[in-house]
């Protein structure tokens, strides 16, 4: 999803930086438009209900979201509706054809339900959808349809995604990591390359919701697949949901590059990054692949270039907090995303609380608000995802000069 608030990248460059005022505008607004759903996926973050809630935005109340929203003026924070299930709203393309009207980057992120169809494809794309994405939670149908509590959700989302792709609209595939299904992940990198995504995005379960009882991977296991992601991005454009340390590698390994060295960083590196790595090399063996310079992630976090918008016209700073910082009805978006106390403290990641407020990669990272609200219930508090060490906390003799990696 690029957008021209986006600062372009130099080669030697592993971040995109904004260049608009992270305080004055968002580059990304998540709009929950529904919480009616008839899936019951274990790692949600909210509890789906079969029928709309009585409280949700209304058609008017929807379209003045998207004219608050289009009032930041250019360049227009992309809009992407979710649920539950969009599909479940009936107005679905009207609000869409009214945002793409407006000039905003309208983006949908449906459920894969009956409701789902070629034909529901084809309209939603008509009326202003110019990208689309799909989540796929294992390589098989076991690992997928046991994530989403329904059987037969894997071959639709496969046949979906075709659809998507023959109609021409940019598919991104959401995919969550835990302990049970990180060993999938090379066998999921094929698939994605036989859909023709367009855009990989591995999400870091948050414990939060019906995901509090799934398995959550440890620190050095999350820097084992960073780096694989890291390995795979000139075959794939990927990114990460809720692990923004993904930048900190990224630009580790460029540094680590322009001094001659290996940039997986091997000393450093787990089992779980080998066996990925080997599992990945005799999967793709003898398959032709399309390599192309790696898609760098931008630097935006939880209320720092993001919000999200839950159903009832309540902003939080993601999908993954309890207290909200207002409501639209009652004073508009563009008002509580700019004023907001707890979306402006998220905006000053050098008074986090801990590591993540001494790090030297706070400004292109600043860890997972997600994680450390869930973990700590500190909002402002440390990853406890990153096993990442400062240099400000490190021992003289490891800091530069002395030696150099400290990541668990």
């Amino acid at each position: 999803m690029m957008n021209q608030s986006v600062e372009k990248v130099a080669p030697d460059r592993a971040v995109r930086r904004l260049r608009h005022d992270i305080d004055d505008r968002p580059m990304i607004v998540i709009w929950e438009v529904t919480r009616a759903c008839q899936l019951v996926c274990k790692h949600c973050r909210a509890d789906s209900q079969p029928v709309a809630h009585p409280e949700q935005l209304s058609t008017q109340q929807g379209k003045d979201l998207l004219d608050d929203i289009a009032a930041f003026g250019k360049p227009y924070p992309i809009v992407i509706l979710t649920g539950g299930d969009a599909f479940e709203r009936p107005d679905l393309a009207d609000l869409l054809s009214y945002g793409s009207g407006l000039g905003l980057h309208m983006a949908l992120s449906p459920s894969v339900t009956p409701k789902l169809t070629q034909e529901s494809v084809r309209q939603m794309h008509a009326a202003g959808a110019n990208s689309m994405s799909l989540s796929l939670d294992g390589s098989e149908a076991a690992t997928h349809d046991g994530f989403r509590g329904v059987p037969g959700v894997f071959d639709a989302t496969l046949v979906a995604a075709r659809w998507m792709r023959a109609e021409r609209i940019r598919l991104q595939v959401n995919s969550t990591v835990t302990r049970d299904t990180v060993e999938q992940l090379p066998k999921m990198l094929t698939i994605m390359l036989d859909i023709d995504a367009s855009l990989w995005s591995l999400f870091f379960l948050v414990p939060t919701g019906r995901g509090q009882q799934l398995k959550t991977l440890d620190p050095p296991q999350i820097e084992d697949v960073l780096h694989w992601m890291a390995d795979i991005s000139d075959i794939i454009a990927v990114k990460t949901t809720e692990a923004p340390q993904y930048r900190r590698v990224l630009t580790q390994r460029r540094a680590a590059k322009e001094q001659g060295l290996d940039p997986r960083d091997l000393e450093h590196r787990g089992e779980l990054y080998h066996r990925l790595t080997n599992e990945t090399a005799a999967l793709l063996a003898g398959r032709e692949l399309t390599r192309r310079p790696p898609r760098p992630p931008i630097d935006i976090n939880s209320g720092r270039g993001f919000a999200f918008v839950d159903h009832r016209g309540d902003v939080y700073p993601s999908g993954f907090f309890p207290h909200h910082c207002g409501n639209v009805k009652e004073v508009g978006f563009r008002h509580v995303y700019r004023t907001d106390p707890l979306l402006q403290s998220l905006r000053r990641p050098e008074e986090f609380h801990g590591k993540c407020g001494m790090c030297e990669y706070q400004e292109i990272c600043g860890g997972s608000r997600s994680h450390a609200y869930a973990v700590t219930g500190d909002i402002l508090g440390s990853d406890p995802t990153c096993g990442y060490v400062p240099q400000a906390m490190r021992e003289p003799h490891e800091r530069p000069g002395h030696a150099t990696h400290a990541t668990s």
